[in-house]
């Protein structure tokens, strides 16, 4: 028995890749529904949960520990499932994202309908699919160093700690009224402009050190690193800076002092 199981693997590419696409079709027929497609912000950490528990389910039987499976499968729906909370969350009773706003321009009906199912939903889709390779990897390595797992395990305790807990200082942060146009450089924020981004993306290179057992898991750090360019260089990090510059008065004296991504001490 090889040390890895590459045709059930394969197989299963197909298979979670129908799944994406059906849950992310749905969400756009939702999204339809109530007239505001930021759902889809929603259902991005959701996908993962389902992405997680269908490799968990194709990969039974196949010679791989059960423990390797369950531990995979319990990182990314806990990741998962506290992200799509959070989001669903604070979204909750507000109208559209002027993020999907801006990028579907002016129209209605069908036209602006489809460039939503088109630029939104299906190219959101398949990114989840990407980023999620490292999770589907690591449920078919058989054997393999068992220090990857511990060591990706604590990279993802890391991460998941510097985004939950970044994002309920936030939110602490925002229900406060006296806080109301001023910056948020307490607690984690004291250390990095954006614990819950550095955070996102150390719990996916968690998620890959554990794939990374076998080569054919290695070769899987395209995910964590297109994650991370996301969050570090295109929708994440300069958005919300270019925002919060023009809108809050002492934001640039806080950038001077204070890391752009990896936890420091600020400066003097």
């Amino acid at each position: 028995m090889t040390s890895f199981a590459v045709h059930p693997f394969l197989t299963g590419f197909a298979v979670t890749f129908g799944v994406t696409l059906v849950l992310f079709l749905v969400s756009w027929l939702v999204a339809l529904a109530v007239g505001r497609y930021n759902v889809v912000d929603t259902l991005w950490g959701l996908s993962f949960a389902a992405i997680g528990a269908t490799s968990f389910i194709w990969s039974a039987g196949h010679g791989v520990p059960a423990w390797r499976r369950v531990l995979v499968l319990v990182l990314v729906v806990v990741w998962a499932l506290r992200l799509a909370t959070y989001i669903g969350l604070r979204s909750r009773g507000k109208g559209e994202d002027p993020r999907y706003d801006a990028l579907l321009g002016e129209g209605t009906g069908a036209a602006r309908a489809l460039r939503a199912l088109g630029i939104v939903f299906v190219l959101q889709a398949v990114i989840a699919w990407f980023v999620s390779l490292p999770v589907q990897a690591a449920m078919y390595v058989r054997t393999g160093p068992v220090a990857l797992a511990v060591v990706g395990t604590l990279v993802w305790a890391v991460g998941l700690f510097f985004e939950a807990v970044g994002d309920q200082q936030m939110a602490r942060f925002k229900a406060d009224p006296a806080n109301t146009g001023t910056v948020m450089d307490r607690g984690l924020w004291r250390y990095t402009r954006h614990p819950n981004y550095f955070g996102d993306a150390t719990v996916w290179v968690g998620l890959w050190l554990i794939a990374a057992e076998h080569w054919i898991g290695l070769l899987t750090v395209g995910s964590p690193v297109l994650m991370t360019w996301f969050l570090f260089f295109k929708s994440g990090k300069p958005l919300l800076e270019k925002n919060l510059s023009s809108s809050r008065p002492g934001y640039a004296e806080y950038v001077a002092r204070t890391s752009g991504w990896f936890p420091l001490p600020p400066k003097a």
